[in-house]
């Protein structure tokens, strides 16, 4: 499923099952970062969604604790 979100869209890559803000394209790639922070991956864009409400709340509260462990 082809998508052209913009960059700080939270998608879902579908081919690693994991959520990541869309950081920007390198090539034919789009560059996700978790969230939270953390490494950014490549995905093929064709095998990414938008997040669901439910998947962007569970990745909001991902970050909030990440943040408050790290102070």
């Amino acid at each position: 499923m082809a998508t052209r979100e913009g960059n700080g869209a939270l998608v879902i890559d579908m081919k690693t099952d994991k959520i990541g803000y869309v950081m920007g394209r390198a090539g034919p790639h789009v560059q996700l970062r978790p969230p939270g922070g953390g490494r950014e991956w490549d995905a093929d864009p064709d095998a990414i969604r938008q997040a669901t409400d439910t998947e962007v709340l569970r990745a909001r509260v991902t970050e909030m604790n990440r943040a408050e462990r790290l102070g």
